[in-house]
C-alpha cells in the first residue's frame, strides 16, 4: 500500500561534465519528513511513460510511494536531452555525473540506488564499474549482453546481445535500432510484419535498415566489426577484472536473451567486490518469463506455448525490501535472501539456492546417435547415455543460406507468424536440414538445471558456417517445445580474437553454448536435441563463402555433416539435478 501522496518536478535539466544537459524528471512524496534517498532509472525511452497512471508504467509511482525520491532521466541525444545520441558510449559517465547532482540536492541523503530492465540494466552495469560512492545497490532486469567476456573463451561472448556465437541477432535488433536508436531524435511507429520480414531478408546485412528507411544509426559500425574489435572497448562493457562496490539484485528470464549472462555477471560482481557488502550481497532471480516479464506474471502463467503453473513472485516487495535495505540502511530486510531465486520449469516450482548451479547437479554426457539418417523427426536419431560404437554412420543435412530453419519466437520483433516465448517445433523438425536426437521415454522424470553445452564433431563442405544446437522438451502427444539454444560461426571455434576457416571435410570438434535453464522433464516425455546450421530470422544467415557476410549478396550451398562415432564422438553435455527428495539436499523450495 502507498504510504504517500507524490510530486512530480518536471522541466529539469541536469549538467554534464562536459555542459550538455539532460532531461530530468524527480517524484517526491509528500509529507515526508527529513532528507530522502533515491532511486535512479535512466531511459533510452522516454520520461513520459513513467508519468501514466497504473498499469502503464508505474513503477516511479510505487518506488515514490514508498518514501523515496524517484529521478527518471532521459539518456544524452534522446527526446528532450541535449547532445548526441551514441548507443553506450556516455552512458557510464553520464549516470556518474547524475549520481554526484543527486547526492549534492540538499533533499538528497546522498544514497542512490539505480533500476531498470533491458536497455536501463546494461546502463547500470556500466555505471557500476565506476564505483560513485553514492551508488549503493542496484536492481539490474534483462541486461543480457553487457559483459564483453574472455575472448578466449566460447560462449561468454554476447555484444550487448547482437552478437551471440558469431553471429548477428537480426530478430532483435532491427526493430530495435529502427526505432529506438536514430541519431536524428525521431521515433518511428514500427513496420509492419510484412515489412520487417522483408528487412530481415535483404542482402548485404549492412543495408537492412536503410531497406526500411532508417536514418542514421549506429548499425553499420555495430554489424562490420569483428568480435574482438578494439572499437568496442570504448563502450564500457563488464570486463573479468572490472572493480566493482554496488550489492546487485539480477532479475532475469529462463526465456529471455542470456540467462547464462546474468549468472555471469552475478559472478563478476561478487568475485570482484571491493567491500564485504559488494561480495556477499549479489543476489538473483529467475524466472519463466520472457523479456522484462518477471514482475508481472499472472497465474496461471502460459509463456508462448507452455503452461508453468502459478509463476508470481512479489517483485515489488522484494524490491522494495532490497532498496529499504541498501538505501534506508535496514539491512534486516535484506538479511536471509536466498542468494538465488529460480523456477524449475514442469515442475512449476520456485526454488532457493546458495549457488549456481545448485550443489547436488552433475553433468552426463548424452550422446548423439543414429544410423545415418536422423535428419527430421521421423528419422532414427537417439540421444543416449550409452556412447556410440566404432563405426556409427555420421549425419549430413545440406544447409541453404536461400532457405533457412526458421526460428519460431523472435525476441523484440515482429516477424510474422513469430511470437515471443516457447514454441512447438514439429512442423520445423520434418525439415531434410534439421537433425533429431531424441531420448527414449522417460520412465522417471528427469530435472536440468545448470549450464548447457553441446560439443559437436563436424565437418562441412564449405569454409565457414553456422550449427545450431536446440534443447526441447518432447511431450506425449508429440509437441516439441523449445527449452534453450545456442549457436557457433565455426569461423570464432578456436576463440572470438581469431578466424579460422575449416578445411573442406575435415573434422572439427566444437562447443556450442546454449545458456541456462531449469527445467523438468517429467515422466512420460522425452528429450531432444536437434541440430542445424540457421535460426532465422533470430540470426542473421552463414552465406558459407567464409567472407565478411555483412558486406556479401552471394551465397554457397553447403553439405554439413555431424560425427557421432567412438573417434568423433558428439553429446550435449546435460547438468543432471539429484533427486529432490533426497534427505540433505542444500536446495529449499520456496512456497
Amino acid at each position: 500500500m502507498p504510504r504517500y501522496e507524490v510530486v512530480l518536478e518536471t522541466g529539469l535539466r541536469v549538467p554534464m561534465r562536459d555542459g550538455v544537459e539532460l532531461a530530468t524528471d524527480v517524484y517526491r512524496p509528500i509529507g515526508h519528513s527529513g532528507k530522502l534517498s533515491t532511486i535512479l532509472i535512466r531511459t533510452k525511452y522516454g520520461k513520459a511513460p513513467y508519468r501514466l497512471p497504473e498499469p502503464s508504467k508505474p513503477v516511479a509511482m510505487i518506488f515514490a510511494a514508498q518514501g523515496y525520491a524517484v529521478v527518471v532521466q532521459e539518456l544524452r541525444g534522446l527526446f528532450d536531452s541535449g547532445g548526441h545520441f551514441a548507443l553506450l558510449e556516455h552512458d557510464a559517465k553520464d549516470g556518474y555525473d547524475t549520481l554526484s547532482w543527486i547526492a549534492s540536492q540538499p533533499w538528497s541523503t546522498g544514497r542512490v540506488g539505480t533500476y531498470g530492465c533491458s536497455a536501463l540494466g546494461i546502463t547500470q552495469l556500466l555505471l557500476a564499474q565506476l564505483c560513485h560512492p553514492a551508488h549503493r545497490c542496484a536492481i539490474v532486469e534483462g541486461a543480457g549482453g553487457a559483459m564483453s567476456g574472455d575472448r578466449q573463451r566460447l560462449g561468454d561472448m554476447r555484444l550487448c546481445s547482437l552478437r551471440l556465437g558469431g553471429a548477428v541477432e537480426l530478430g532483435m535488433w532491427v526493430p530495435h535500432f529502427h526505432q529506438s536508436h536514430r541519431k536524428d531524435r525521431s521515433r518511428p511507429q514500427p513496420k509492419t510484419d510484412e515489412e520487417y520480414e522483408r528487412a530481415f531478408a535483404t542482402l548485404p546485412v549492412i543495408d537492412i535498415l536503410k531497406s526500411i528507411g532508417s536514418s542514421s544509426t549506429d548499425w553499420e559500425d555495430w554489424v562490420s566489426r569483428d568480435p574482438d574489435d578494439p572499437w568496442f572497448d570504448r563502450l564500457g562493457f563488464l570486463r573479468e577484472d572490472s572493480k566493482i562496490d554496488t550489492p546487485a539484485l539480477f532479475v532475469h528470464s529462463w526465456y529471455d536473451v542470456g540467462a547464462g549472462d546474468a549468472f555471469h555477471q552475478q559472478r563478476v560482481f561478487s568475485s570482484l567486490g571491493a567491500s564485504p557488502a559488494a561480495r556477499e550481497h549479489q543476489h538473483i532471480i529467475l524466472s519463466p518469463a520472457i523479456h522484462c516479464g518477471t514482475a508481472t506474471l499472472t497465474a496461471p502463467t502460459v509463456v508462448g506455448e507452455r503452461e508453468l503453473g502459478d509463476a508470481r513472485l512479489d517483485c515489488w516487495q522484494i524490491y522494495l525490501n532490497w532498496y529499504d535495505g541498501w538505501l534506508k540502511e535496514e539491512p534486516d530486510r535484506v538479511e536471509g535472501m536466498p542468494r538465488v531465486q529460480y523456477y524449475v520449469m514442469g515442475h512449476n516450482e520456485w526454488r532457493a539456492a546458495s549457488e549456481w548451479p545448485p550443489a547436488g547437479v552433475e553433468l552426463q554426457r548424452w550422446y548423439l546417435r543414429s544410423d545415418g539418417n536422423a535428419n527430421t523427426r521421423l528419422g532414427n536419431g537417439r540421444l543416449d547415455i550409452d556412447p556410440p560404437s566404432d563405426d556409427e554412420s555420421a549425419d549430413t543435412f545440406v544447409y541453404d543460406p536461400g532457405n533457412p530453419v526458421p526460428f519460431l519466437g523472435v525476441q523484440g520483433g515482429n516477424s510474422k507468424g513469430t511470437t515471443v516465448g516457447p514454441r512447438d517445433y514439429q512442423e520445423v523438425e520434418l525439415r531434410q536440414d534439421v537433425l533429431c536426437f531424441t531420448s527414449d521415454v522417460l520412465e522417471q522424470g528427469l530435472e536440468v538445471t545448470g549450464f548447457i553445452k553441446a560439443v559437436l564433431s563436424i565437418s562441412s563442405s564449405a569454409q565457414d558456417t553456422d550449427f545450431v544446437a536446440r534443447l526441447l522438451d518432447v511431450y506425449p502427444d508429440g509437441r516439441a517445445i523449445d527449452v534453450v539454444d545456442g549457436i557457433l560461426r565455426v569461423r570464432y571455434r578456436e576463440g572470438f580474437d581469431r578466424t579460422v576457416m575449416m578445411e573442406p571435410g575435415e573434422v572439427y570438434q566444437i562447443e556450442i553454448d546454449l545458456d541456462a535453464t531449469s527445467n523438468w522433464f517429467p515422466p512420460g516425455h522425452r528429450i531432444r536435441l536437434e541440430i542445424s546450421s540457421s535460426a532465422f530470422p533470430r540470426f542473421d544467415r552463414n552465406l558459407n563463402t567464409g567472407g565478411n557476410n555483412w558486406d556479401e549478396t552471394e551465397w554457397v550451398v553447403a553439405h554439413n555433416t555431424v560425427h557421432h562415432c567412438a573417434e568423433s564422438a558428439s553429446y550435449v553435455l546435460l547438468p543432471i539435478a539429484a533427486n529432490e527428495s533426497r534427505p540433505g539436499r542444500s536446495e529449499s523450495r520456496i512456497d
